[in-house]
């Protein structure tokens, strides 16, 4: 269960849907052919990092977690973020971002780039804490 700030912080960030591009991945479609067609996407481009990640190809899997991450990033801005806040893992079309984000930190952390991987392990730490329990597995 994602935590509220009673303090007051800023409200949920929730990207926008994009149903042909989330129903091809979940029909199977290579993730390739997803991304190509759809290259804001993030989850095509988070499903391309976990997949180079599991055959070794760590520099590929960083590249397209961080080709993730910045489309992500750049959706969370359209859609009102002023970078902080809670970026909910409940929110399916929020799980592309949050998952490039862990692949990105799990990518940096491979090719020793500490900063990096402790940088993007608190930004998904401070983001969402249902993502880091679920991607944590």
């Amino acid at each position: 269960m994602e935590q509220q700030n009673l303090l007051g912080g800023p409200p949920p960030t929730e990207l926008p849907d994009n149903p042909e591009a989330r129903q091809a991945l979940e029909a199977g479609v290579d993730p390739f052919e997803v991304a190509a067609r759809f290259p804001g996407h993030p989850a095509a481009w988070a499903e391309l990092a976990d997949r180079a990640f599991g055959n070794g190809d760590v520099i590929e899997s960083y590249a397209y977690a961080r080709t993730g991450y910045h489309r992500g990033l750049d959706q969370l801005r359209r859609s009102g973020w002023k970078g902080h806040g809670p970026i909910p893992w409940q929110h399916e079309p929020n799980r592309g971002f949050l998952r490039s984000l862990h692949a990105l930190a799990r990518a940096s952390a491979a090719i020793g780039d500490k900063e990096e991987a402790d940088r993007c392990r608190t930004f998904l730490r401070d983001s969402s804490s249902a993502a880091v329990e679920v991607l944590a597995t």
